[in-house]
Protein backbone atom coordinates (compact mmCIF):
# COMPACT_ATOMS: atom_id res chain seq x y z
CA UNK A 1 0.00 0.00 0.00
CA UNK A 2 1.05 3.76 -0.55
CA UNK A 3 3.34 5.48 1.92
CA UNK A 4 1.06 8.56 3.89
CA UNK A 5 2.50 11.05 6.02
CA UNK A 6 2.00 9.58 9.37
CA UNK A 7 4.24 7.17 11.10
CA UNK A 8 4.49 3.70 9.94
CA UNK A 9 2.97 1.15 12.34
CA UNK A 10 3.10 -2.82 12.42
CA UNK A 11 0.20 -3.27 10.07
CA UNK A 12 -1.70 -6.61 10.49
CA UNK A 13 -2.63 -7.62 7.41
CA UNK A 14 -3.86 -11.01 6.20
CA UNK A 15 -5.50 -12.36 3.04
CA UNK A 16 -8.96 -12.79 3.50
CA UNK A 17 -11.13 -15.25 0.71
CA UNK A 18 -8.29 -13.43 -1.93
CA UNK A 19 -9.07 -10.02 -0.47
CA UNK A 20 -6.67 -8.31 1.67
CA UNK A 21 -7.81 -7.24 5.17
CA UNK A 22 -6.34 -4.85 8.28
CA UNK A 23 -6.50 -5.90 12.01
CA UNK A 24 -8.50 -2.64 13.71
CA UNK A 25 -7.55 -1.98 16.79
CA UNK A 26 -10.34 -0.49 17.72
CA UNK A 27 -13.25 -2.73 16.57
CA UNK A 28 -10.72 -5.65 17.28
CA UNK A 29 -11.45 -7.58 14.08
CA UNK A 30 -9.74 -7.60 10.63
CA UNK A 31 -11.60 -5.27 7.86
CA UNK A 32 -11.50 -5.08 4.33
CA UNK A 33 -7.93 -3.11 3.29
CA UNK A 34 -9.39 -0.68 1.03
CA UNK A 35 -6.94 2.75 0.54
CA UNK A 36 -9.74 4.87 3.03
CA UNK A 37 -8.90 1.83 5.78
CA UNK A 38 -5.28 2.34 5.07
CA UNK A 39 -5.51 5.51 5.68
CA UNK A 40 -7.75 5.04 8.98
CA UNK A 41 -5.67 2.27 10.72
CA UNK A 42 -2.88 4.62 10.24
CA UNK A 43 -4.14 7.60 11.63
CA UNK A 44 -5.88 5.93 14.78
CA UNK A 45 -2.37 4.29 15.39
CA UNK A 46 -0.69 7.82 15.00
CA UNK A 47 -3.52 8.91 18.05
CA UNK A 48 -3.04 6.31 20.28
CA UNK A 49 0.53 6.21 19.65
CA UNK A 50 2.31 9.93 19.08
CA UNK A 51 -1.01 11.44 20.24
CA UNK A 52 -2.19 9.55 23.62
CA UNK A 53 -5.63 9.04 22.95
CA UNK A 54 -6.66 6.20 25.02
CA UNK A 55 -8.37 3.56 23.08
CA UNK A 56 -11.19 3.20 25.17
CA UNK A 57 -12.25 6.24 24.47
CA UNK A 58 -12.44 5.99 20.78
CA UNK A 59 -15.15 4.07 18.39
CA UNK A 60 -14.61 3.81 14.49
CA UNK A 61 -17.90 3.81 12.08
CA UNK A 62 -20.36 4.89 14.61
CA UNK A 63 -23.48 5.06 13.56
CA UNK A 64 -26.03 8.57 13.35
CA UNK A 65 -29.17 8.95 12.41
CA UNK A 66 -29.46 12.41 10.03
CA UNK A 67 -32.53 13.74 8.96
CA UNK A 68 -34.02 10.46 9.66
CA UNK A 69 -31.21 8.39 7.39
CA UNK A 70 -28.79 6.53 8.88
CA UNK A 71 -25.05 7.63 8.78
CA UNK A 72 -21.27 6.27 9.81
CA UNK A 73 -18.85 8.76 11.41
CA UNK A 74 -15.26 7.17 10.34
CA UNK A 75 -14.20 7.77 14.26
CA UNK A 76 -15.24 9.42 17.50
CA UNK A 77 -13.22 9.70 20.49
CA UNK A 78 -15.44 10.16 23.63
CA UNK A 79 -14.95 11.70 26.82
CA UNK A 80 -15.11 9.80 30.11
CA UNK A 81 -18.80 10.55 30.19
CA UNK A 82 -19.18 8.70 27.17
CA UNK A 83 -20.47 12.15 25.13
CA UNK A 84 -18.20 12.83 21.63
CA UNK A 85 -16.06 15.21 22.00
CA UNK A 86 -14.24 14.59 17.48
CA UNK A 87 -15.04 13.54 14.91
CA UNK A 88 -12.55 12.34 12.28
CA UNK A 89 -13.07 12.10 8.78
CA UNK A 90 -10.71 9.98 6.32
CA UNK A 91 -10.73 9.64 2.79
CA UNK A 92 -8.65 7.68 0.51
CA UNK A 93 -4.81 9.08 -0.29
CA UNK A 94 -5.85 10.12 -3.86
CA UNK A 95 -8.93 11.43 -2.50
CA UNK A 96 -8.62 15.56 -2.35
CA UNK A 97 -9.74 17.32 0.72
CA UNK A 98 -12.39 19.97 -0.68
CA UNK A 99 -15.34 21.72 0.91
CA UNK A 100 -17.79 18.53 0.07
CA UNK A 101 -15.52 16.76 3.05
CA UNK A 102 -15.84 19.05 5.25
CA UNK A 103 -19.99 19.99 4.48
CA UNK A 104 -19.72 15.69 5.19
CA UNK A 105 -17.95 15.88 8.78
CA UNK A 106 -20.10 19.32 9.56
CA UNK A 107 -23.28 17.45 8.77
CA UNK A 108 -22.13 15.01 11.23
CA UNK A 109 -21.34 16.97 13.69
CA UNK A 110 -25.32 18.81 13.90
CA UNK A 111 -25.85 15.47 15.24
CA UNK A 112 -22.84 14.99 17.66
CA UNK A 113 -21.98 18.46 18.56
CA UNK A 114 -18.00 17.75 19.00
CA UNK A 115 -15.09 20.43 20.04
CA UNK A 116 -13.06 19.28 17.23
CA UNK A 117 -13.72 18.20 13.53
CA UNK A 118 -10.58 16.16 12.00
CA UNK A 119 -10.59 15.48 8.19
CA UNK A 120 -7.62 13.37 6.51
CA UNK A 121 -6.28 11.60 3.26
CA UNK A 122 -3.22 9.97 5.08
CA UNK A 123 -1.73 13.03 3.13
CA UNK A 124 -2.81 16.14 4.15
CA UNK A 125 -4.03 16.22 7.98
CA UNK A 126 -7.13 19.11 9.11
CA UNK A 127 -8.40 20.01 12.30
CA UNK A 128 -10.64 22.46 13.40
CA UNK A 129 -11.64 23.37 16.91
CA UNK A 130 -15.38 24.47 17.37
CA UNK A 131 -16.55 27.61 19.22
CA UNK A 132 -20.34 27.49 19.47
CA UNK A 133 -20.56 30.33 21.52
CA UNK A 134 -19.45 32.76 18.96
CA UNK A 135 -20.61 30.21 16.01
CA UNK A 136 -17.21 29.92 14.71
CA UNK A 137 -14.39 27.73 14.17
CA UNK A 138 -10.30 27.92 13.96
CA UNK A 139 -8.61 25.21 12.25
CA UNK A 140 -5.20 24.41 14.42
CA UNK A 141 -1.59 23.47 12.92
CA UNK A 142 -1.63 20.19 14.16
CA UNK A 143 -3.67 17.85 15.95
CA UNK A 144 -3.82 18.40 19.24
CA UNK A 145 -1.81 15.63 21.92
CA UNK A 146 -4.99 14.51 24.25
CA UNK A 147 -3.71 16.20 27.24
CA UNK A 148 -4.38 19.22 25.75
CA UNK A 149 -7.89 18.83 24.43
Amino acid sequence: MLSLNLPVFDAKVVNREGKPAIFDVIRRRYVALTPEEWVRQHFVHFLLNHKGYPQTLMANEVQVQLNGTKKRCDTVLYRRDLTARMIVEYKAPDIEITQAVFDQITRYNMVLKVDYLVVSNGMQHYCCRMDYGRNSYTFLPDIPDYQTL
